[in-house]
């Protein structure tokens, strides 16, 4: 995790871009690839202390098994915090993948991207600003949406909030 964490990655995004002059499958790919460590992290730690409470000590002593513990204690206080991530990891790929494709390195032309849309609209800024402002206001809306969205799932199915 550590290793892939201390690469750049807008920079070997770039230079896989230009190298494999990806798909959006393979731009997806990459992205996969960049963003799990930080998952993984967030899902451990929360992992770890799950396991340390006073509820899971309990449920050892009384012969639980390790399955049990896993199914019953410790994965539904999981699953809050991977939709958080998850969807913080989704709103940042959507920027990733546009800023990819607004430097030209991204989704190419014949594709639909909000970054080539971006990118094609900055000549005719003067002339015709109403072409940047949907693409903008768009890649802002979802990436908002996705973070609220991922937000309010994660208050509604997390155990330790009483409703």
């Amino acid at each position: 995790m550590q290793f892939v964490f201390n690469i750049p990655s807008l920079i070997v995004l770039i230079a896989l871009s230009v190298l494999l002059r990806p798909n959006p499958l393979v731009l997806s790919l990459i992205f996969a690839f960049f963003f799990w460590p930080g998952t993984a992290r967030q899902v451990r730690g929360v992992a770890q202390s799950v396991r340390g409470l006073d509820y899971v000590d309990a449920a050892r002593v009384l012969g639980a098994s390790n399955r049990r513990i896993m199914l019953q204690h410790v994965l539904p206080n999981l699953g809050n915090i991977v939709l958080v991530v998850a969807g913080f990891d989704v709103a940042g790929a959507i920027l990733g993948e546009s800023a990819l494709s607004f430097l030209g390195f991204g989704v190419q032309v014949p594709l639909a991207s909000w970054g080539n849309m971006l990118s094609g609209s900055q000549d005719l800024f003067r002339k015709a600003p109403w072409l940047v402002y949907p693409p903008g206001l768009m890649i802002l809306l979802t990436v908002l949406c996705i973070v609220l969205l991922a937000d309010g799932l994660r208050d509604a199915f997390d155990p330790r909030l009483t409703h």
